[in-house]
């Protein structure tokens, strides 16, 4: 008789213990979910099972990010550490690249290979964080914590540039004014600045010459922006399709004309040649062969190669 009471109870423990099991299950899912929901994992796993229904002709009218590896990975700019790079481009007349630093800001100029040729301080400036090249030696630049653009022009004797001494164009408030207006690529086909607001991610154009801008900045559709933030812009010179970067989602996109997710890569470990994860990028460019480079903060420069 003894022995019946605990027979009974055996049950109840495994039951309260199986219990237990399916409710840790169950909140490792949820916890799971989270992470993938806010990283887009869900996302890039649309976006990664699309890819695999390009034929080879659509690949090859496009970038097609996947064929790139690093070749140059996390190289220091020397002197750089405190002075967080935040936005780089390409200039196809000097074959030279120029970055501005946020946090101290300046504008650096660099060789293909990350080596720094000359840095010139940016008087007036409060925090630039785009860059993108005019044409005849103009560069736009944007002050995200100013809400200005500003349209300078460089040289070979350029030693420091003054905003007193160049057009200013206000771009207005923004959702978040803390996270404004980061990113910023010329579209020469289209004779537009195409400008980026960090978050929520948004794009923007505003119609000009290459001199000056005329009118005011127009709302794009922005549905294919599909990450956390928005770092950086950048126009491939043969296709026409833009990238657009994400330093808090890890994510480099390439979209189309007509604004359609095309490819992307990850900026993560053991992705696409990176020995380490891109702690935090937030410049890209492509120059007219189609070499693709990047900026990361503090001070760390990548450049990617199409595998052939």
């Amino acid at each position: 008789m003894a022995t019946s009471p605990l027979s009974t109870l055996e049950p109840v423990r495994r039951s309260r213990f199986a219990l237990r099991w399916h409710t840790w299950l169950l909140l490792v899912a949820v916890v799971a979910y989270g992470v993938a929901f806010a990283m887009h994992w869900d996302s890039r796993g649309v976006l990664w099972v699309k890819e695999q229904f390009k034929s080879p002709a659509e690949r090859q009218a496009s970038i097609w990010l996947p064929d790139y590896r690093a070749v140059i990975d996390a190289k220091p700019l020397p002197g750089m550490e405190k002075d967080e790079a935040s936005d780089m481009v390409y200039d196809p007349q000097t074959k030279t690249l120029f970055s501005v630093m946020g946090k101290n800001p300046f504008l650096v100029e660099l060789n293909l290979q990350g080596d720094v040729l000359r840095k010139m301080p940016l008087v007036g400036w409060s925090n630039p964080e785009g860059v993108t090249v005019l044409g005849d030696g103009r560069l736009a630049i944007v002050d995200e914590r100013e809400h200005l653009i500003s349209i300078v022009k460089v040289d070979a004797d350029t030693r420091e540039l003054n905003m007193a001494d160049f057009p200013k164009y206000d771009l207005g408030p923004s959702s978040d004014q803390n996270k404004a207006f980061e990113g910023v690529t010329w579209d020469p086909s289209n004779q537009q600045l195409l400008l980026g607001e960090e978050r929520p991610p948004a794009l923007f154009a505003w119609k000009g010459d290459g001199k000056v801008l005329t009118g005011d900045k127009l709302k794009l559709a922005s549905h294919a922006l599909d990450m956390r933030n928005l770092s950086a812009l950048a126009v491939d010179p043969r296709t026409g399709h833009m990238l657009v970067l994400s330093a808090d989602s890890h994510l480099l996109l390439e979209l189309d004309k007509k604004g359609e997710q095309v490819s992307f890569i990850t900026l993560l470990r053991g992705f696409n040649g990176l020995k380490n994860t891109i702690p935090r990028a937030e410049g890209v460019t492509m120059d007219e062969a189609g070499t693709l480079y990047m900026v990361s903060e503090p001070n760390l420069f990548y450049r990617f190669e199409k595998q052939k």
